[in-house]
């Protein structure tokens, strides 16, 4: 099926993050979009409100009747889709073309210059500060993303003045092998997913497969220390990149008054007292990553600075909700050991004699399974734990395996609590006068309950 020859498009779970992205996009190709998703949230409405026919039953009866023809219909669907689900069942019994997001995403990007971001944390956050250095510099770009811009209100930019497209490459479920890109980053490969690939060792073999999908006139950034072994094409150009070493890095990094600054170093140039517009210090790592992509892709040094002072992050990222003198509020995608530890890390460099508190909220049995020493470490690094019962996302429970597993493991210097999610509200409440730092963790649900926290706290 040619996309130019579908008039319309079916989501199932529409409401993800990178499935959302699509559906903007079709709109703005001027198809008929129409989907499922398991739970309606603030992104469903707005797609709605966009042109989307959404609904939340999963009910056949509810496929609008546009979408019922097999040759001129194309079906999406992500991963995260259980098996035996009615609509999706459906679909496949009756010969429609259905594809992963990801190979969708593949076909769009195809012809463009994809400028990819993968990793297993890091992605979203450099994926959306490349995009914003490339849109607002004479080059231009478009940009499929996995979090909403803050700067564009948006997961999805479009130009007709650019054939450079910025993608967050996804290793779950192998999702970025679909692409191609231009320029490739790596800037984390922490083994995760161990319910897709085994093992750490298939893991790293994946992020291996991705650096071959790169074109021979491209180029391959990686972090310095990984464990990937790339097998790129002949031609193509290969580059590392660190905090205090690699072809690009940092020096001169000052930390302080609210303020990051530090000079970039490129193989062609030094920019002097770059100003990072989100001043947590693992985006010194992130920002070393994206200016060397839109470097590479023509952004002069004064669009780059210009662009980092200016990127306000993403959302769920490092995400401020309240930054006062006596209390602040934050909320973070984090959801992997080492992400949290690199969240725990960077606000203790920003608030380090202030007592920090985190609520964090386990995602995936499995993970957890795999995990539960690492994530009692990294949260041990906090003053204070409220740990939420697991979000189960696509999964069934496992025998023996919940948030306990965690909390048993914190540091004994850790003042800590477990709760479920419907608990979390009264519990902010009761100690609203207590807190002092607030840090939201985790990838499912808690993230609907981030503003009532902070009504609760400005109000206290």
């Amino acid at each position: 099926m040619e996309l130019k020859n579908i008039k319309s498009v079916y989501f199932l779970g529409a409401g993800g993050i990178g499935m959302s992205a699509l559906v903007r996009y079709f709109l703005s190709e001027k198809k008929f979009v129409a989907g499922y998703d398991r739970t309606p949230s603030e992104l469903t409405n707005r797609l709605i409100e966009e042109g989307a026919q959404l609904h939340f039953e999963e009910d056949v009866e509810q496929i609008p009747e546009v979408c019922k023809n097999n040759k001129e219909t194309l079906v999406i669907y992500t991963p995260a889709i259980p098996k035996g689900h009615k609509e999706w069942e459906y679909f496949k019994q009756n010969g429609f073309t259905v594809k992963k997001r990801a190979e969708v995403l593949g076909i769009i990007t195809r012809g463009k210059r994809g400028v990819c971001a993968a990793g297993t944390h890091g992605k979203t956050t450099t994926s959306t500060m490349t995009a914003h250095l490339l849109h607002q510099s004479h080059v231009d770009c478009a940009a499929f993303l996995g979090g909403i811009s803050k700067n564009y209100k948006s997961n999805l930019l479009l130009t007709d003045k650019s054939d450079l497209v910025v993608i967050e490459a996804d290793e779950y479920d192998r999702s970025f092998l679909h692409l191609t890109p231009y320029i490739a980053t790596i800037t984390s490969a922490d083994p995760d997913h161990l319910d897709i690939y085994g093992n750490k060792e298939n893991y790293l073999e994946a992020f291996a497969q991705f650096t071959e999908k790169i074109r021979e006139d491209g180029a391959l950034i990686i972090h310095e220390g990984l464990e990937v072994s790339p097998r790129t094409k002949p031609g193509v150009r290969c580059f590392t990149y660190g905090r205090n070493s690699g072809d690009f890095h940092a020096e001169n990094i000052r930390i302080g008054n609210g303020t990051i600054l530090f000079d970039y170093v490129s193989p062609q140039q030094t920019i002097k007292d770059v100003e990072l517009g989100v001043p947590v210090s693992i985006n010194i790592d992130n920002g070393i990553a994206s200016m060397a992509m839109a470097e590479m892709c023509g952004a002069t040094a004064e669009e780059l600075k210009q662009g980092m002072k200016s990127f306000v992050g993403a959302d769920r990222r490092f995400d401020f909700h309240i930054k006062e003198e006596n209390l602040v509020l934050l909320s973070d995608y984090a959801h992997h050991p080492d992400e949290i530890k690199a969240c725990a890390k960077s606000m203790k460099e920003l608030y380090s004699n202030r007592n920090i508190t985190a609520i964090f909220q386990p995602h995936l049995y499995s993970r957890t399974n795999d995990f539960y020493k690492e994530f009692a470490e990294s949260l041990s690094i906090f003053d204070e734990v409220i740990l939420l019962d697991i979000y189960p996302a696509r999964e069934l429970p496992i025998p023996g395996v919940t948030s306990k597993l965690i909390y048993d493991l914190l540091n004994k210097n850790v003042k800590k609590r477990m709760c479920t999610r419907k608990e979390v509200l009264s519990i902010v409440e009761e100690e609203k006068h207590n807190f002092d730092v607030v840090v939201a963790l985790g990838a499912g649900d808690l993230e609907n309950d981030v503003c009532k926290i902070e009504e609760i706290l400005r109000n206290r």
